[in-house]
């Protein structure tokens, strides 16, 4: 991806005055949040994976959940949140087919429009800013976390567990 090219999480943020410092950088074959941390220079809990969670019924829709690339999701604490019995993560191809983008690039900005329930672990608040996906592979925003959650309309909960 070209340093200069604008992805639409990009034009959603700029279309809602909230700033942002882009990161591009190469991907080998995939990075872990933890890796994209490093690579771009912040720490790791800084660093949100967004994950594509299903609940356990028919025809529900997914979840998004923005994560610290240091954590693992605990999904009793996201299940106990979303009201739900019981969920389980999307794979990898599933999560690609449900989403349209590509994993590693899958952002809650490029899918405002599906109107997916959004949630944000707490430690988010920890931050003025936090990184996420640009929703293209090898590219992330750095944006301020309150209207960040404002846009996605996020509910924030205690969602990890530590690794």
């Amino acid at each position: 991806m070209s340093r200069n090219q604008k992805t639409l999480a990009m034009r959603v943020l700029e279309g809602h005055n909230i700033p942002y410092t882009a990161f591009y950088y190469d991907v080998p074959e995939h990075l872990s949040a933890a890796e994209v941390a490093a690579v771009i220079g912040l720490p790791p809990e800084q660093t949100f994976k967004t994950l594509v969670v299903m609940p356990d019924r028919p025809a529900a829709k997914p979840i998004l959940v923005l994560l610290p690339g240091d954590s693992q999701l605990d999904l009793k604490k996201l299940a106990a949140a979303a009201g739900e019995k019981k969920m389980q993560m999307a794979p990898h191809r599933e999560a690609e087919r449900i989403t349209g983008l590509e994993k590693g690039g899958i952002s809650p900005l490029a899918l405002l429009d599906r109107h997916y329930d959004v949630f944000v672990d707490e430690t988010a608040i920890l931050f003025d800013q936090i990184e996420i996906s640009a929703g293209k592979k090898g590219a992330g925003v750095l944006a301020p976390v309150a209207p960040l959650l404002r846009l996605l309309n996020a509910m924030l909960v205690d969602l990890s567990t530590t690794v």
